[in-house]
């Protein structure tokens, strides 16, 4: 039987199948965790579904704050998840080190992706912001269910962008690196318990989250603590 209960969005599936069992063997807590879309497993817990803690984007977590199926007060930011911008492995590196010369790569490319996820709805306010939303919408190839590095890597789209993380490893798609220093995104994901969860265990956990254990495989996966 597990000691806690965790709905996750699926983008932490990476960082937590690799620290789960460094906090099992330390704490011989047991953890059991769902994973899913932010949208789906935000509408799960809003329909009512079973849970102790849940870890998803910052927004997700603000939302079910505001509909006391989380308990205000016990939210704790825990990683920041990268956007990054990719293209399909051997082909040469695009210049992305300033706004105008990834505007530019953005222009010059035949098709593009990114998500209808957290860090999709970011990219849909950037274009906007550099005056490049209806230049992109005949060239916008959508990932939905797939990482867009798949998009990338089947050669469906020279560019894509999402947070790193769900793209490691996409075999066949290269990470070019952040977004140009002026546009730096992340997805801020963030715990927070169930109103009527037991918190003693649960504490444990997200301080785990913090440990210096948790910190390297954090950065090893091309995230930052929060």
């Amino acid at each position: 039987m597990s000691d806690i209960n965790v709905i996750s969005g699926g983008a932490m599936r990476r960082f937590l199948t690799e620290a789960l069992p460094l906090f099992e063997a330390a704490t011989g807590h047991q953890i059991s965790i769902q994973f899913g879309l932010t949208r789906d497993m935000q509408a799960a817990i809003e329909a009512g579904a079973a849970f102790d803690l849940a870890l998803l984007p910052r927004s997700a977590i603000d939302a079910l704050v505001a509909a006391d199926k989380i308990a205000a007060g016990t939210v704790t930011d825990i990683v920041r998840s990268l956007v990054g911008v990719m293209v399909r492995t051997g082909v040469a590196e695009p210049d992305i080190g300033s706004v105008e010369s990834f505007k530019a790569v953005l222009r010059n490319a035949q098709a593009i992706s990114y998500s209808k996820g957290p860090s999709g709805l970011y990219v849909a306010e950037l274009l906007q912001r550099l005056g490049l939303t209806e230049e992109m919408k005949d060239k916008t190839i959508f990932a939905i269910g797939r990482p867009v590095g798949e998009v990338v890597a089947s050669g469906e789209a020279e560019i894509g962008m999402q947070q790193i993380i769900e793209n490691q490893p996409v075999e066949g798609a290269h990470l070019v690196g952040p977004l140009p220093e002026a546009l730096v995104n992340y997805v801020m994901y963030s715990a927070g318990f169930a109103p009527a969860a037991p918190r003693s265990r649960g504490d444990a956990f997200v301080r785990f989250l913090a440990s210096p254990e948790a910190v390297r495989i954090i950065r090893a996966k091309g995230m930052e603590p929060a």
